[in-house]
């Protein structure tokens, strides 16, 4: 667990721990992007949730559903939260850009775990993880669209550099790796925190 300490994002998001659940509760187009992914899943799937947090909603949810989740994120405590709070899932902390996977995901899930990565590193792990999907299989990719490369930003009170792409060049990113976007869901939201501010999200529902 040591080594995840390394990557600023650990840092940041031990510090935000619990309220990062609290703070994204309220999201109605997360928690209907899990329920169109379910309506797509074969019973007992194999999921693969990328940047898991607490646990909650998303590998809560699919595996309250009876499907078998993994569970990977950089931060220690995000992961023990997890997993006191998630039993039915598996969580394991880690980078995800250093994580040897297995192939046949039938689904994978990375909602709004790409921000504090470079470009080139977003491209990167989204080929990958279209790679590691079943043909046929799901990946749902959520993410704050601005066109911001390693801007500095208060994240919950916690100091965060973040990059991320407009909402063209963010389905590009997936097309790219070779997936057709079935599904597309632009929202705005405020986190139910004090510091909060109204943010875009977009939602993608990719096939493999």
């Amino acid at each position: 667990m040591a080594e995840g300490h390394q990557h600023p994002a650990a840092e940041a998001f031990d510090a935000i721990g619990a309220d990062y659940e609290r703070a994204f509760a309220g999201s109605d187009a997360h928690r209907a992007s899990l329920e169109r992914l379910l309506e797509q899943l074969a019973p007992r799937s194999r999921v693969l949730d990328v940047g898991s947090g607490t646990g909650r909603p998303t590998a809560h949810t699919l595996a309250g559903a009876g499907h078998e989740v993994l569970g990977v994120d950089v931060s220690p405590v995000m992961v023990d939260l997890a997993t006191r709070g998630v039993p039915g899932a598996a969580f394991r902390c880690a980078d995800i850009r250093d994580v040897a996977l297995e192939e046949g995901f039938d689904a994978v899930c990375v909602y709004f775990s790409l921000l504090q990565m470079t470009r080139e590193e977003q491209r990167a792990l989204v080929r990958r993880l279209a790679g590691v999907l079943r043909p046929g299989g799901h990946l749902v990719l959520a993410t704050v669209p601005l066109d911001v490369e390693g801007v500095s930003a208060v994240f919950m009170g916690q100091d965060v550099r973040v990059t991320s792409f407009g909402p063209e060049a963010f389905r590009a990113l997936a097309t790219e790796a070779g997936l057709t976007v079935t599904h597309q869901e632009d929202t705005v939201f405020t986190p139910s925190h004090p510091a909060a501010v109204p943010e875009p999200h977009l939602f993608l529902h990719c096939r493999r």
